[in-house]
């Protein structure tokens, strides 16, 4: 753990160890990291005999790849708390992130925010944030230890499906020493890796293979800007009978490529387009998403825009001829 955080992360601790209740929370649509990093404390506050409860903005459904976790402490946003004493916030880098939940954010009585993007502008009273960790959840292993609530089998899984999925079954760049050391504690806690591997990278629905061979058969590689991108469209969705989330590995199918310096896969959406980047390094894509008010890190990001999907992806190529 880096010394940057130890102060905010005693004030958050004598934050949360006060607290009666815990609301928590995390960003829209969660991934492993941002929605296993709330379920992880909110399940430790529950056995340290606290009232806590968990939830997300809409459109409020676990993806079908983490309904292997333990999400019986989820509750519908209309049913979270509109005032909390305490709220704890994962991976959030501004309020917007937060959906309907912004206003139980503002109304909160102190928000923790525990977050490893560097985009935070502000936002909360605590801010846990290392921009070097490798996961929240990594954070939240700090968090639980410092708070000396105990790390069941439960919590551990919770808390490695975020850093797996988060480094990329420990392949990105922000793998190090470190995050496998607190890895191997969670192991220590009883987590079988099977059961996150297999749920997440080794189970999708049959349609999955329908619309990735639309979606890849489509493909572009633009050699000059060492960029390679598709899209998937409403129609794809109905012709192989699957939701978005069952398609959360197909940007992944992208950037194998090896000419592919920067991967794009645009998501059409009711407001226009949903764009997820990833880079092999080189390019920040990170501040990309930024730009057009999304956010991620350096080689994982994301955004939504309005207009064409020619639109956007031209604005991408803007700035990676910048």
């Amino acid at each position: 753990m880096r010394s940057m955080i130890e102060e905010p992360l005693r004030r958050a601790t004598e934050a949360i160890g006060a607290a009666t209740s815990l609301a928590i929370s995390c960003h829209v649509s969660p991934d492993g990291d941002a929605l296993g990093s709330a379920l992880a404390l909110g399940h430790a506050a529950r056995a340290a005999g606290k009232e806590a409860v968990v939830s997300f903005g809409g459109p409020f459904v676990v993806p079908e790849s983490l309904s292997f976790l333990d999400t019986s402490l989820l509750m519908p946003t209309e049913a979270f708390p509109s005032a909390p004493e305490v709220m704890v916030v994962f991976d959030v880098g501004s309020a917007d992130r937060l959906g309907e939940l912004r206003v139980a954010a503002e109304n909160a009585g102190t928000l923790v925010v525990v977050d490893h993007h560097v985009t935070n502008d502000g936002f909360g009273d605590i801010q846990v944030i290392d921009s070097r960790a490798a996961a929240s959840a990594q954070l939240c292993t700090y968090l639980l230890e410092s708070l000396g609530w105990p790390i069941d089998e439960t919590i551990a899984t919770c808390l490695l499906t975020g850093i797996v999925t988060d480094t990329g079954r420990f392949q990105y760049s922000a793998t190090d020493g470190e995050v496998m050391r607190v890895a191997a504690r969670l192991l220590d806690a009883g987590v079988r890796p099977d059961t996150i591997g297999q749920a997440i990278y080794e189970s999708v629905p049959f349609g999955y293979l329908q619309a990735s061979s639309a979606v890849l058969g489509r493909a572009v590689l633009e050699e000059p800007l060492s960029l390679v991108w598709s899209y998937v469209t409403h129609g794809d969705l109905k012709s192989a009978s699957v939701t978005y989330e069952d398609l959360d590995g197909l940007i992944d199918d992208l950037r194998i490529a090896k000419e592919a310096g920067v991967a794009v896969l645009l998501k059409e959406v009711d407001q226009g387009w949903r764009a997820s980047l990833r880079s092999r390094g080189a390019i920040d894509v990170g501040s990309i998403a930024v730009l057009h008010g999304g956010g991620g890190h350096h080689n994982a990001a994301g955004f939504t825009a309005s207009g064409s999907r020619d639109d956007v992806i031209e604005s991408i190529r803007a700035r990676l001829r910048a």
